[in-house]
Formats: C-alpha cells, structure tokens, sequence
C-alpha cells in the first residue's frame, strides 16, 4: 500500500457513505502523497475521518473504487484470501458449482474483475487497474482454496479485451495466464451439455447469468413449438428441447453462434427438434409475421442495447420493436419470456417499454414470473452496478 491520501470534498462521496464502492473524479478534495495508478491508497472525509482503502487511478472517471472499509483490514494477502474464500463458500451454498461465477466484482468486494469457471477451467476478465495488478494474487489464492476442496484447475484463460480498459490506460488483452490448453471447454448445465469456447466465444464464453431461468422457461416447453431468439449457442433453446418441446427454432445473427448451437445441439443429440437459422431478429420477425407463422412460446435474449445512458432512447426503440414483434407472433394463451441485460436500461423503464410494445401490439400480459439473474452473479444492495438483468415470464393473451 502507498502513504497516499485521497480526501473528499465536504458533501462527497454519497454512494460510498450509502454503501457502495465507488468515488468518482468530482467528489475528491485533495491528494496527498506521491502514488502510481492503479495503488492503494487511503480515503478519507473532508474532517479526515477513515472510510476505506482503495485504488486509486485518476484517469478514470471512478476514481477510486474501494478494497476495504476498516482500518485494522488493510488491503494484503491474507485479505485477498479471505475475500477469495468468501465468494467461493458462498457458491458452495447457492448454486451447481461446476460451472459458476466464482467472482462478481463489486459484489464480492473485489471491484473490477470477473472469474467464470467452466468446468476445471477458470476465465478472467479484468476491467480496472488497480485490480488487474492484484489478479495474479486473487488467480493464486483461488486456486489454493478451490484445492481445498479437492478442485484442480488445469487451465486459465484471461479475456480482459472489453474497450473500458482504455479508459483505464490499459491495453485489451487475451491469453493463457500460464500453461496453454484445449479452450474448447465440455460443461453441464440444467442437464444440458455444451462446448463452451473460452477463446473466442462472447465475453468469457458462456452466460452463466440466464441458468436458472432457462430451467424456468423450459418447464413450459414440454410438447410446445418454440422460437428463441438471439439463441448465442443455443441454450434457451437446447432446454426447450430438453424438456421435450415438440419443435425449437433458435434465431441468431452470428455465424460462429450458430455453428456452435448446431454443435451442441448434436452433442444432446437434439438435432431433429432443435433447428438454427442465422438471420437478423429484426429481419425474421416481421418476416415470420407475414407467412402467418405463430408459436407457443417466444424467447428474446438480446444483447445489451444500451452501455451508457447517452444510447437509451434508442435502446428503449430497440426493447419496444422486438417485443412488440416477439408478442405478435406468441398464439393466444402462450408464453412470452423477455429479458434485458443492460444495466442501464432499469427495471421500470423496461416494465414501461413492455407495456408499451403490449398495446401496441393489441395484446393483454398476464405476469407469470419476475426474475433476475442467477445467484452466482449476486445482486450487492446499494452497488446499483451489481443488478443488471431483468426477465419475465408473460402469458401473452388477445384483448377481450
């Protein structure tokens, strides 16, 4: 740790005092000490009262992003360890570890960084400085304690290639941390097999996020004709399948998504049911509409239309058009399950956007179930940054 002192304006630091982790550029007062980005450092109020310690890179927007809030717990191994073996005992309590997220940044007191484990292989993803110099630590002491209870890790991959890190003053990278290995990664999930690509796939190849809800929608596929749209590698639909739908479509714009779903499909040997078209969702919808095409169940899983709050309005055009598309071609009484992973895009502008697309769309939504996303990505109250997911379940019913 560095001598180095960061003290807030009188009246800053309102989300840290709140319970989050974050201080941003405008709220700091003054910066005592010599430093290097990316150090830890102390924070403390304009009255120099002690809030925490943290790391400190003053080309980022949020400043400081906090490590620890006691004095007596300054930022070291054994805190690292601690904080390591935290995360994981909680996993242990919640949730099918074979294939989790042992580390959720923020809401595992470890701001800045994410680790998936997809079988025996560990995927990082490191998005801020002053973490991306403790990862080789956190890497270790993972490791230690997943050994603890008999796990080997045989491999890591690190996917720290999202452009955020540029704004931090680091370059985007991917690579094997030690060892190279096959990255093509067999897991099991909700019964279902995958090859996850920890390479090339998207983010760090597989979304462990939608777990649970994939087993909520499947339990209303049995016999059912399903879409499901913005498939990825398939596994909305390869549960669909699973739970015995009478015939699946799944819908993406990827080539390589597809490739991979049609794979997997195979690899559960749901090749006659689980059918994949490569197509724009915005294209195929209104097409499918007119060739007067109807199913029992529609699925929308998009990406992320919005990153920044400066992109909502036409985010909200985006959520509005495909659910609106989506509805219209659910049968009467079926089922609509929708979803947005934009944190940016809050529960009740999407609440509002639905029920726009829905009288648009001349249809009544009967709400069966609101989720989130799974527990291995836990929601830390007061880290607003924490809660990005909203999923619904609607019967999709025609106006009275």
């Amino acid at each position: 740790m560095s001598g180095t002192i960061i003290t807030l304006k009188k009246g800053g630091g309102r989300q840290l005092k709140g319970g989050g982790l974050w201080i941003y550029d405008n709220e700091i007062a003054q910066v005592t000490g010599s430093f290097e980005n990316g150090d830890i450092v102390t924070v403390q109020d304009f009255d120099g009262y002690f809030l925490g310690y943290g790391y400190y890179n003053p080309r980022s927007t949020i400043s400081v992003r906090i490590m620890s809030r006691r004095k007596e717990h300054p930022v070291n191994d054994a805190l690292i360890e601690q904080r390591v073996r935290d995360a994981w005992n909680y996993r242990k309590a919640v949730t099918d570890t074979s294939c989790c997220r042992l580390i959720f940044g923020e809401a595992d007191f470890l701001p800045g960084i994410v680790i998936d484990k997809f079988s025996d292989v560990l995927v990082v993803e490191s998005l801020a400085l002053g973490i991306d110099r403790l990862k080789g630590l956190i890497l270790e002491k993972l490791q230690k304690v997943l050994l603890e209870d008999g796990i080997s890790i045989r491999g890591i991959y690190e996917r720290s290639d999202a452009k955020v890190r540029e704004q931090e003053g680091m370059q985007r990278t991917k690579g094997f941390i030690g060892a190279p290995f096959d990255t093509k990664v067999l897991i099991e999930e909700n019964g279902v097999k995958y090859y996850v690509d920890v390479q090339e796939g998207q983010k760090t190849g597989f979304f462990l996020d939608q777990k649970y809800n994939r087993a909520a929608v499947a339990r209303l596929c049995p016999g059912k004709k399903v879409l499901d749209c913005f498939t990825h590698t398939g596994s909305f639909a390869l549960n669909a399948g699973k739970a015995g739908a009478a015939s699946v479509l799944g819908v993406d714009a990827s080539e390589t998504g597809i490739a991979q779903a049609r794979e997997n499909a195979a690899l559960n040997g749901l090749s006659d049911t689980v059918q994949f078209t490569c197509a724009d969702v915005f294209d195929l919808l209104p097409s499918l509409e007119q060739q007067g095409e109807r199913f029992d169940v529609v699925i929308l899983d998009p990406p992320a239309f919005t990153k920044s709050r400066n992109s909502i309005k036409n985010a909200v055009k985006g959520y509005r058009e495909i659910n609106l598309r989506g509805m219209k071609l659910v049968k009467n009484g079926g089922f609509l399950a929708t979803c947005s992973c934009s944190h940016f895009m809050d529960p009740d502008l999407f609440a509002k956007t639905i029920a726009e697309a829905a009288r648009n769309a001349h249809k009544r939504l009967r709400q069966v179930e609101f989720r989130t996303q799974a527990c291995d990505h836990p929601i830390l109250w007061a880290s607003d940054s924490s809660y990005y997911l909203k999923f619904y379940i609607f019967q999709v019913v025609e106006e009275l």
